[in-house]
């Protein structure tokens, strides 16, 4: 890296309680419950901006996003329906469409490995997902509630093909934004001394 590939001096980090506790309230939505107001135009280009800024080694930007309003996503249901009925336990993979049709906005971030030398696969589909989270933090920080999932959908072939998503390419999540209505329940966390090794 030179100097050429580096902009302006950012400022350091400096403590906040306000974002730790943000942080350790996270929780994703229910997405079948939310609703709107969603964000507007230009909230919507915040939160891909801020998504945007996630750890990217190489700097290769190996995702993309496709912005999805409701009624695109209402005929997206009405196509996979048939695609539904040929999945192990068809009713719940109908009944997860559901999903996909509440929330007055989705954005798909999808995987699209870069030819490199340099950098894994793995580490570009673990950008793709650093994305999808920094998608969900960017709505909380704007006011909305967020959901990132995946489902049936978004592995099966002719599912995936109606999106748009291209050979090597992969769905890394489908981010659905909105309100809720009621403050979502807390969910069972791990036990962080359980699963941490300390070493000098």
């Amino acid at each position: 890296m030179t100097d050429t590939d580096l902009g302006a001096a950012l400022p350091l980090p400096v403590a906040s309680e306000d974002f730790a506790d943000r942080l350790a309230r996270r929780r994703s939505a229910p997405a079948q419950s939310l609703t709107g107001p969603g964000p507007s135009r230009q909230e919507i280009e915040r939160i891909l901006t801020l998504g945007a800024r996630s750890p990217d080694h190489g700097k290769l930007f190996p995702w993309r996003f496709v912005v999805m309003g409701p009624q695109g996503r209402a005929d997206l249901a009405d196509k996979l329906l048939p695609l539904a009925d040929r999945q192990p336990g068809a009713d719940k993979a109908r009944k997860v469409l559901m999903k996909l049709t509440a929330a007055p906005l989705t954005i798909l971030v999808v995987s699209v490995p870069v030819d490199s030398q340099k950098v894994p696969v793995w580490e570009q589909q673990l950008s793709a997902g650093a994305v999808c989270m920094n998608i969900e933090h960017a709505a909380n920080a704007l006011g909305y509630s967020a959901s990132w999932i995946t489902d049936w959908y978004s592995y099966d072939a002719e599912a995936v093909a109606l999106y748009g998503v291209k050979d090597g390419e992969q769905v890394a999540g489908f981010i659905h934004i909105g309100t809720l209505a009621e403050a979502p329940l807390e969910r069972p966390r791990p036990d962080v001394a359980a699963i941490t090794e300390w070493r000098d």
